[in-house]
């Protein structure tokens, strides 16, 4: 029994030591998911209006950056809650306030902030806490799966034709579409952050879902923004379960143009 307690207590200290040194550091660096079926989809909630929202625009725009050739999703809402502090952030939607709202039912939290982390559904964070994101990430990299979702898209002007297929997950899933631009900056002239530039990543334009309920394969057309441009947005879709929140995959589309008709 002494051996047993000898040995606990061994291990509980050198993994003191690995967390003490982690927090040193200031963060972890991104590890590769076990067997190839990680993923992480991180979903940010902030605003130009909010002074503490930078720092964590810049810590997801190098996670972002770091993490190209991994499955790594990230997703900037700009809620619409703080505009009326002094400055109407242009890229805010009351569509991504209600779905923070959304989030505080689903994870038991009693108030919805800025700038706040969700990850793949399932945990909140502060959004410029960067150990505990990197830390979340990992875990969620060397974690497998529920479902995998692919996207094949074909663009005509400002629409956009999606084919996907869902494997996995359950009958209460939905599957959602984020239009997303990939980098954008603003001058903010009034309000917390005023005579600051504000550089953002991932910002979410659009964000639209289908039921899952009677079938994991379809297609599906959404609306572009008119200067929706190939190297400078993507789409992200992941699923997600209506009940719980908890995400089970995600994937970028791929997107091609529509063949030319007179070719």
């Amino acid at each position: 029994m002494k051996s047993i307690n000898v040995l606990t207590f061994i291990a509980s200290l050198l993994m003191l030591v690995l967390l003490v040194n982690d927090f040193i550091n200031g963060k972890t660096k991104i590890e590769p998911p076990v067997g190839g079926k990680g993923f992480a989809l991180i979903e940010l909630f902030t605003s130009e209006g909010c002074s503490s929202c930078p720092a964590a625009d810049d810590l997801l725009a190098t996670i972002q950056k770091e993490a190209q050739d991994k499955p790594v999703y990230v997703l900037a809402y700009h809620v619409d809650y703080w505009d009326r502090l002094g400055w109407k952030d242009r890229f805010s939607n009351s569509e991504y306030s209600r779905r923070q709202v959304a989030y505080s039912h689903w994870l038991n939290e009693p108030q919805i902030y800025t700038p706040q982390v969700i990850i793949n559904g399932k945990a909140g964070y502060v959004g410029s806490d960067e150990t505990a994101l990197r830390k979340a990430l990992n875990r969620s990299l060397t974690t497998e799966s529920l479902a995998s979702v692919t996207l094949k898209a074909q663009q005509n002007g400002e629409s956009l034709t999606v084919n996907y297929q869902v494997t996995g997950g359950t009958t209460s899933d939905r599957l959602l579409l984020a239009v997303v631009q990939k980098m954008a900056s603003s001058k903010v002239r009034s309000g917390e952050n005023s005579g600051r530039t504000l550089s953002h990543a991932q910002i979410v334009h659009g964000l639209y879902q289908m039921s899952l309920t009677q079938q994991k394969k379809g297609q599906s057309t959404i609306k572009l923004p008119a200067y929706f441009n190939q190297q400078d947005w993507e789409v992200i879709g992941f699923v997600q379960n209506a009940t719980t929140g908890e995400i089970f995959g995600a994937t970028r589309a791929t997107i091609a143009d529509l063949p030319d008709a007179g070719l």
